[in-house]
This record gives C-alpha cells, structure tokens and sequence, in this order.
C-alpha cells in the first residue's frame, strides 16, 4: 500500500520561496515515478513537476519552469519540491502523487495511480 504525506506548505509574500516535502510510506518508491499536481479554488488540477524513478529526468510545466524544480531522496523515499520567486497566482493545494512500479513518467495525471491528501500554499501580493 502506498501512502503519501506532503508537508511544507504555508503561506508567504509575492517573492518568497517554500520547500515541499512529500514522505512515501512504500519502499519500492525508488521505482516509481513521483510527481507534484495542484489545484486552485475553481479551477481543475494541473501537473507541477514530476521526476523519474532514479531522479535523472525531470518535468515541469511551463508556469512554473525556471521558479521550481524537483528532486527526490530515494533512501529516504522523499521527493521535495523546491519553489522560488512564488507568484499570487501559484496559490494552490499541491498535491504529492506516485506512478505504478517501474511504470513511465511525465507530467499526465494518467500515469499517477496514489496521491496524497494536499498541503496548502499561499501567495499574498
């Protein structure tokens, strides 16, 4: 069973910067694709990052490339999203999702099967 806990949200100013933290109960993490989606009130959830199982590729959005990026602790099965130069319009619940082992990896929701309860940030002007 995988379970996923995010951490590190919270609220900053226009500028700022937060560091995610996502914690994958399941040791087999090391084969998963890992990823990071969000969703703003009213609007449908969309991809942030995502990062291959052994962390040599990465995949970000075009919003948000440049501002953030994403590695992963394999031992430690924990997957970081490092966010700089935060904008009001980054506000969201960012949510932390895992692939199926050994399973392929982007930035499309299809191809994360867990995901984690969300953890909120803010971003005042």
């Amino acid at each position: 069973q995988v379970r996923l806990v995010e951490s590190g949200g919270g609220s900053v100013q226009a500028g700022g910067s937060l560091r995610l933290s996502c914690v994958d109960s399941n040791i087999m993490m090391s084969r998963r694709c890992m990823g990071y989606f969000r969703q703003a009130p009213g609007k449908e959830r969309e991809a942030v990052a995502a990062i291959d199982a052994d962390g040599a590729t990465t995949y970000y959005a075009a919003s948000v490339k440049g501002r953030f990026s994403v590695d992963r602790d394999n031992p430690a099965t924990t997957v970081f999203l490092r966010m700089n130069a935060l904008k009001p319009e980054d506000t969201a619940l960012y949510y932390c999702a895992a692939g199926n082992i050994d399973g392929g990896c982007g930035v499309q929701e299809s191809l994360f099967s867990y995901w984690g309860q969300g953890t909120q940030v803010t971003v005042s002007s």
